[in-house]
């Protein structure tokens, strides 16, 4: 294990040479642009295999009233093409995992929509897991730079916490899952900079969405009824999280009082 006083010197880059070069090299520029290739071949091919229709309500919903549109037009394909719906959904969530694209909660919505409770919970989870894997290999090959040059402060408080919490890492990876104390794609990124082993990092992702995932994909089933993303999270909603959170992080805290 690294000492303090060298994760923290790589905690903060040198700001003149950050100031003074582009944060990725050419090598690293190439191996992101030939993982978006390949994403994009596979949503290309998801596209083309499915049949002719008119696909102009097809795009990334940006509000709720986008995600209403296209709720109305899948709920009838979905029950004729489920396989279809399911891969191209499973595709374009992860793209957006992957790649830090917002809007993954309308997608969420859209399960619980389409799919209800179970099933909507259950796609949201391996669909959330598997992108955040995707985003956390991307990141080991390429995401030191770009995370050192965004989140600088972000990234010396988590690499303090999960060094001072080595013992106990999955209860605090649990912790941040389930609380909204980090960004999830702040995690997802620094993870691996701040050497989260992944099968750590797989359990608390996959076990710690699970909570937040029942709340908007249940919420998704009476999409008409919300007026706004807010909705989703009042006040009830987040203190059950909030407290799921505290309990997974309790033996952290215990063992840090132990003499």
């Amino acid at each position: 294990m690294c000492s303090d006083r060298a994760m923290g010197e790589r905690a903060v880059p040198d700001s003149a040479d950050s100031i003074s070069r582009f944060p990725l090299t050419f090598w690293e520029v190439t191996i992101a642009v030939s993982v978006v290739l390949i994403y994009v071949l596979g949503l290309l091919g998801v596209y083309l295999t499915m049949p002719a229709s008119d696909y102009s309500f097809l795009k990334l919903p940006h509000s709720l009233e986008d995600l209403q549109v296209l709720r109305d037009h899948l709920e009838d394909y979905t029950s004729d093409y489920t396989l279809q719906v399911l891969v191209g959904y499973c595709v374009v969530y992860i793209f957006m995992q992957t790649f830090m694209i917002p809007g993954t909660v309308f997608m969420s919505l859209l399960a619980g929509a389409l799919f209800g409770v179970f099933k909507g919970v259950a796609l949201v989870v391996f669909t959330a897991t598997a992108g955040a894997s995707s985003c956390y290999f991307l990141s080991k090959l390429i995401g030191r730079p770009l995370v050192f040059s965004l989140w600088p402060d972000k990234l010396s408080f988590f690499q303090s916490q999960v060094a001072k919490r080595r013992e106990r890492l999955l209860n605090y990876m649990l912790f941040l899952r389930v609380t909204p104390t980090l960004p999830n794609t702040f995690i997802n990124v620094a993870s691996p900079i701040v050497d989260v082993p992944y099968h750590i990092f797989f359990l608390a992702t996959f076990i710690g969405l699970i909570p937040a995932a029942y709340v908007t994909v249940r919420a998704g089933i009476a999409l008409g009824e919300l007026r706004s993303i807010g909705d989703l999270y009042d006040f009830q909603a987040m203190a059950t999280l909030f407290l799921i959170g505290i309990v997974s992080v309790t033996p952290t805290l215990m063992s840090k009082n132990k003499p």
